[in-house]
């Protein structure tokens, strides 16, 4: 899966995203256990937000449009949970090979 094109409306209002995810049933089962690494950047990212962050895309990914594309699916209230952390920690594994960053404070 390439990250997607998005338009404008698609990130200021992300409602539609089972065409940005791959289906649920494909995701392998590593990317919904709790203790893969992608999983808890995900949840990091998600509960906590985080800062100073590096994407360290992989070669050949438009990094931008990589982040662009889980920032999108991580806003949308579409998904069921699972799938969306199980999506992006998926698509992270795929466009990054490694992401660095501090870890948030909720309510900051």
């Amino acid at each position: 899966m390439n990250p997607h094109l998005l338009t404008a409306i698609d990130q200021a209002f992300p409602a539609t995203m089972k065409h940005l995810m791959p289906p649920y049933d494909e995701i392998p089962n590593e990317f919904k256990q709790f203790r893969n690494k992608w999983v808890l950047i995900f949840q990091d990212f998600f509960y906590f937000g985080a800062k100073n962050i590096q994407w360290k895309a992989k070669a050949g990914v438009d990094e931008k449009a990589a982040v662009r594309h889980v920032r999108t699916i991580m806003g949308s209230y579409e998904p069921k949970h699972e799938h969306k952390t199980a999506a992006c920690a998926y698509l992270m594994s795929l466009w990054f090979d490694d992401i660095t960053y501090e870890k948030g404070t909720p309510g900051r």
